[in-house]
């Protein structure tokens, strides 16, 4: 005899899984060290038994893994399905990531806007990093918050923006930032954190930023502004 969650699990539309399923890769993309099957089903407001149907579906597809305490983080199927989104842009950034990225010796990565958020599409951690931050792609933040947002924001027109994204404020970072031809940000994402982004226009697509992360560095803002707008442009250039 099925419980009422069974029932209600039975009777939810094909739909609502698959939002719950993608909202939980969404979720786990943001957790770095992994979620208990609880937390995930607190996160989706779900009982716990629908959470771990929905998990060992995403795991059957190694789109969820779980590591040696039992926790589940998101797979390197993930991995497999990022290489097809943007796959111009990421050839094109890969290079000009891994140059920045020693140069630096920052973590460099490429952002796109999804909604709401910035999502790191493909990311190169510097040689000999020691102490880096680590920016996973899939991970997102909130496009508000955070250097690759405002970089992204400032190659758009100010009513093209209201046309893209309604309601959303134009912020005046990225009219400064238009102007600099790089986005600064620190404490925005994460406390003690800075980021530099410049933006790299697609053309027809809604642009996307070339960014990095650090926690103190001994270059001036000014020189990683401009190695990293220097690394957007050759980006450009080759799309």
């Amino acid at each position: 005899m099925r419980t009422a969650d069974e029932a209600t699990t039975a009777a939810a539309p094909a739909s609502q899984t698959l939002s719950r399923g993608i909202r939980a890769l969404e979720i786990l993309a943001g957790a770095p060290d992994g979620l208990t099957t609880a937390e995930i089903a607190d996160a989706l407001d779900v009982h716990r038994s629908i959470a771990y149907r929905i998990l060992r579906t995403l795991e059957e597809h190694a789109l969820v893994v779980r590591n040696a305490g039992g926790r589940f983080q998101a797979g390197p199927g993930l991995a497999n399905l990022a290489r097809g989104v943007a796959p111009r842009l990421q050839a094109a950034a890969l290079p000009e990531l891994t140059a920045a990225a020693a140069d630096l010796q920052m973590t460099a990565f490429i952002a796109v806007r999804d909604r709401r958020h910035c999502v790191t599409l493909v990311a190169v951690e510097p040689p000999h990093g020691e102490g880096t931050l680590v920016q996973r792609p899939g991970s997102r933040h909130r496009f508000d918050a955070g250097a690759p947002g405002i970089a992204i924001q400032s190659a758009l027109a100010e009513a093209a923006w209201k046309r893209l994204a309604p309601g959303e404020p134009y912020r005046e970072e990225s009219r400064i930032a238009a102007g600099t031809g790089y986005a600064v940000s620190k404490d925005e994402v994460i406390p003690g954190v800075s980021s530099v982004a410049a933006p790299i226009r697609v053309r027809g697509q809604v642009p996307a930023a070339l960014a990095v992360v650090y926690l103190r560095s001994d270059r001036s803002v000014e020189e990683i502004g401009a190695r990293v707008a220097r690394a957007a442009h050759a980006v450009e250039a080759v799309l």
